[in-house]
């Protein structure tokens, strides 16, 4: 049942960004974000980085090696400390520009494939911090999109994914005009959804949508006008994608 809430929450905070993908956990768990003037700190080794106070403002060399440290490390531990201290360092806005600049997104968006669920909820906290850039956001849906795409490939997931409350500007992501690497996930994640009903046999007798779910949108009327004008899609790729979903209104 944790996975069924887990899809649920990433499902639901999908249209709002990484930091209302994370919201629905920090309503019971709450957080401290830095947001106090504090002066850079002075340099030190990568994973004396992790450990003491981590609500000092770093500086750039100190976050790249905070993100190689992130990016080499096997150890469960030392992963979670570089999360924590990476995305209170986020918290500043300074920050949030100069790890996107070093390549920062995708090496936390990376941890959120990890099996360990806490780190995958320290990575979550990094990218909603990083996510009030507003530079940033486009690449932390991205990262986003990844986990929910991941997650739609298990049938155990498929009920919680569809019951999710999602709002209507969800189905924006079909837009044509929406970046092929976005729309193809999205459509995607779709497609994973029909296999899964379809190996359950249920896929033919969908049983009523609660109102505002994910279930409700991508099986109404507007989203396949959507799937028939991406099937004119100038992208190959997408028109195939979008092809084989029509069928299923």
């Amino acid at each position: 049942m944790i996975g069924v809430r887990h899809a649920s929450w990433v499902a639901a905070g999908l249209v709002l960004g990484a930091g209302a993908c994370y919201g629905i956990y920090l309503l019971t768990r709450g957080r401290r974000r830095g947001g106090r003037g504090l002066g850079p700190r002075r340099s030190g080794s990568a994973e004396d980085l992790t450990s003491g106070s981590h609500d000092d403002v770093l500086n750039a060399s100190q976050l790249q090696k905070l993100l190689y440290l992130l990016e080499s490390t096997e150890d469960p531990v030392i992963t979670e400390r570089a999360l924590v201290t990476l995305g209170n360092s986020a918290a500043f806005s300074a920050n949030q520009a100069i790890i996107r600049e070093l390549g920062g997104i995708p090496v936390v968006g990376n941890k959120l494939n990890n099996p360990n669920q806490s780190i995958k909820e320290k990575a979550l906290n990094a990218l909603n911090n990083l996510s009030v850039n507003v530079e940033n956001q486009v690449k932390i849906k991205v990262q986003v999109l990844k986990l929910i795409v991941n997650l739609s490939e298990n049938p155990a997931m498929t009920e919680g994914l569809l019951t999710a409350q999602v709002d209507s500007s969800f189905l924006a992501l079909y837009d044509g005009h929406v970046a092929k690497e976005i729309l193809l996930r999205v459509l995607t994640l779709f497609q994973n959804i029909n296999n899964c009903l379809k190996t359950g046999g249920r896929l033919a007798v969908r049983p009523p949508s609660p109102q505002g779910s994910l279930s409700l949108l991508l099986y109404g009327e507007e989203c396949a006008q959507k799937m028939r004008a991406l099937a004119s899609h100038q992208d190959a790729d997408v028109q195939e994608k979008a092809v084989t979903i029509i069928p299923e209104f």
